[in-house]
């Protein structure tokens, strides 16, 4: 079950989501200044208690990626949350086009799969 889409374009998002989801939706828009943004909560999937705000997915579509490599893109979007990513903000998954690329390919990734358990788990392989 994928997480509820949190904004679509960056015209139209809303107070949707809780004060995380508000916080990287502020962040990235400042920093960004993205055409389109959307904001995936996944935090559901991953077992965490209600309400929980750990596990997201983005989208960004910024004239500010434009000619940057796909890791410099990456790292602009994780300077912007970098204090999320420090604290409550587990996992991040990250797609970061410029507005030609989203022209051409309008569609958002899907969310990846959640591998179940937990850190105090140990994995078996």
């Amino acid at each position: 079950m994928r997480g509820p889409l949190l904004a679509a374009a960056a015209g139209a998002m809303g107070g949707a989501g809780g004060p995380l989801a508000r916080t990287i939706r502020a962040k990235l828009t400042a920093a960004l200044q993205p055409t389109h943004l959307e904001l995936r909560d996944d935090s559901p999937r991953h077992g965490g208690p209600p309400g929980a705000e750990t596990h997201f997915g983005v989208l960004v579509v910024s004239e500010r990626f434009a000619g940057l490599p796909l890791l410099q893109r990456h790292r602009l979007v994780h300077d912007a949350l970098r204090a999320e990513l420090a604290g409550p903000l587990h996992a991040l998954q990250v797609t970061a086009r410029t507005p030609e690329q989203w022209q051409s390919d309008p569609r958002a990734p899907p969310a990846p799969p959640c591998l179940g358990g937990s850190k105090r788990e140990q994995r078996r392989g």
